[in-house]
């Protein structure tokens, strides 16, 4: 079950925000902006599709999985998260309900800052907009890769790509190759393809040396090879 952390108060300066890389949640803390961090364990909702939208999210430890259930029951996946990404951020720009669910992938640690802050130290703090217009960006980009993905690439090659992002590939200077552990189904949800087909592939990729499995999956930059290859 989620474990609710108190509200923590303003504090630090702004300048030790940043220091070095940016950290939202310093910059956060030095412009006084009130959040509440709250921890999840794997599967907890952090929201529910349907939900009245008065936060914005920013993971700062663990994984989240964003999804969209239709009316028949089926459920598509729609992003996987990871520290330092925010969302959420659909309530400052009129949404009023949560049009997908949040759930923790693994055990996690969230930040919620209610959106009339966040508004607010949007439109005073150019430095942290500026920081999270680029988060926007950077998201919309993603959404067109995945449907131009989904669109024309084979699923041998959406799976591989998927992984590659998991593990960050293209997001750090040094990808963690380790991924959140993460079932056969959810990985077929998100790429549009059956388990059997997932489960193939991933044999396919460990047989090949793309991947290594022996109780957590690692992804090498071999497997760059397939998302590359035409």
């Amino acid at each position: 079950m989620a474990k609710n952390g108190k509200a923590k108060p303003a504090g630090g300066a702004r300048g030790a925000a940043l220091k070095g890389r940016f950290n939202p949640e310093a910059y956060l803390a030095s412009a006084g902006v009130a959040r509440k961090v709250t921890e999840y364990e794997k599967g907890d909702p952090v929201f529910s599709q349907g939900d009245t939208c008065r936060h914005v999210h920013y993971i700062q430890k663990g994984g989240v999985k964003l999804s969209v259930v239709s009316e028949t029951g089926q459920e598509a996946i729609v992003a996987m998260l990871a520290p330092g990404d925010f969302f959420g951020e659909g309530c400052l720009a009129g949404q009023t309900v949560r049009m997908g669910t949040a759930t923790a992938i693994t055990a996690s640690t969230i930040m919620a800052v209610k959106k009339e802050s966040m508004a607010r130290v949007l439109h005073e703090e150019h430095t942290f907009s500026d920081r999270f217009i680029r988060h926007m960006l950077a998201r919309n980009i993603r959404i067109e890769e995945d449907l131009i993905d989904q669109l024309f690439n084979s699923s041998e090659k959406r799976l591989a790509r998927a992984l590659l992002l998991l593990a960050r590939y293209g997001k750090q200077e040094k990808p963690q190759r380790v991924v959140p552990k993460i079932s056969q189904e959810t990985l077929a949800s998100m790429i549009g393809t059956t388990r059997p087909r997932v489960n193939f592939f991933l044999n396919k990729f460990r047989k090949l040396g793309f991947i290594e499995y022996n109780g957590e999956l690692k992804i090498n930059s071999s497997l760059l090879t397939v998302v590359l290859h035409d």
